[in-house]
C-alpha cells in the first residue's frame, strides 16, 4: 500500500534539495528498493512477507526495470521455501544478483543453504518480515524467533524499525552484500512494520544508482560466477 509521491524542499537548514515523500507500509518500502537493486527473485510467499513477493510479481509483469539489468526482473515462484533458496544458491553461484522474501518456518527451511551462501562468499539478500514459529500450535504472532534461529549461519543481519528504515536498510543490505561478498538478512517486525503505513522520504533511482558499487559488482560477483569458458574447482 502506498500513496502517490509528493515533491517538496528539504527541511535541512540552508538546503535547497528537493525530496520526494510518500506514505507506504514497510513491506512496500523494502520491496521497491530490492526490485531496483536485483536481477532475479525466487519466491514462495508466506505471511506476513507476502505483499513484498506480490509486488515483485506485479512490477515484473508491468515491465518495471531493474537499475542493475535495465530490464524487468525475472520472478519465479518455487514449490517451497527450500526450492526458492536452492534456486537462489545456483543463481548467486553463477554471478547473478538475487533476492527473496520470507518469514517464520519459511526461513527455517532455508537454513542449510544459508551456511553455503556464507561459506562460499555469495552475495544475496533475504528480506524477512519476522514472525513467531509454529510449534505446539499454529502461531502468526509477531516476534523474532525465526531470525534468532539463523544467527549461527554466518549471514549478516540488519534490523529495521519502521518503513523509512525498511527502505534505507534494504538499500544498505544490497549494496553491502556486493561490496563485502556476504549474504545479508534484512528483517523487520511482521505486521508492526511490514503492514503499518508511514510517510517516508523516498530514495530515488538516481540516488541508488550513485550509491551502487558497480566496480565491485564486476570484481566481487561477475568474475566469481561459474562460467563454462573459465572453469574452476570448488568445494
Amino acid at each position: 500500500s502506498q500513496t502517490q509521491p509528493q515533491t517538496s524542499k528539504s527541511n535541512k537548514p540552508g538546503s535547497s534539495e528537493i525530496v520526494q515523500t510518500a506514505a507506504m507500509d514497510g513491506g512496500t518500502a523494502c520491496a521497491r528498493v530490492a526490485y531496483a537493486l536485483s536481477e532475479l527473485a525466487f519466491i514462495y510467499p508466506i505471511t506476513p512477507s507476502t505483499n513484498m513477493a506480490e509486488l515483485f510479481d506485479q512490477w515484473s509483469v508491468e515491465g518495471r526495470q531493474s537499475l542493475i539489468s535495465h530490464k524487468p526482473i525475472n520472478v519465479y515462484e518455487m514449490q517451497s521455501e527450500g526450492g526458492a533458496v536452492g534456486a537462489m544458491h545456483g543463481a548467486a553461484a553463477s554471478g547473478s544478483l538475487t533476492t527473496t522474501f520470507t518469514a517464520s518456518q519459511g526461513l527455517l527451511l532455508m537454513i542449510p543453504n544459508l551456511y553455503e551462501f556464507s561459506g562460499e562468499l555469495l552475495p544475496a539478500v533475504f528480506h524477512v518480515a519476522a514472525r513467531s514459529l509454529a510449534k505446539q500450535a499454529l502461531s502468526i504472532f509477531g516476534d523474532h524467533q525465526d531470525v534468532m534461529a539463523v544467527r549461527q549461519t554466518g549471514i549478516a543481519l540488519l534490523c529495521s524499525n519502521n518503513a523509512q528504515e525498511a527502505q534505507d536498510l534494504a538499500a544498505i543490505a544490497h549494496i553491502s552484500s556486493v561490496k563485502c561478498r556476504l549474504p545479508f538478512l534484512h528483517f523487520f517486525d511482521g505486521w508492526r512494520t511490514s503492514s503499518v503505513i508511514n510517510r517516508l522520504v523516498l530514495l530515488t533511482d538516481e540516488q541508488m544508482t550513485q550509491m551502487y558499487p558497480f566496480q565491485e559488482l564486476d570484481e566481487n560477483v561477475r568474475k566469481h560466477g561459474m562460467n563454462i569458458n573459465q572453469p574452476n574447482q570448488r568445494g
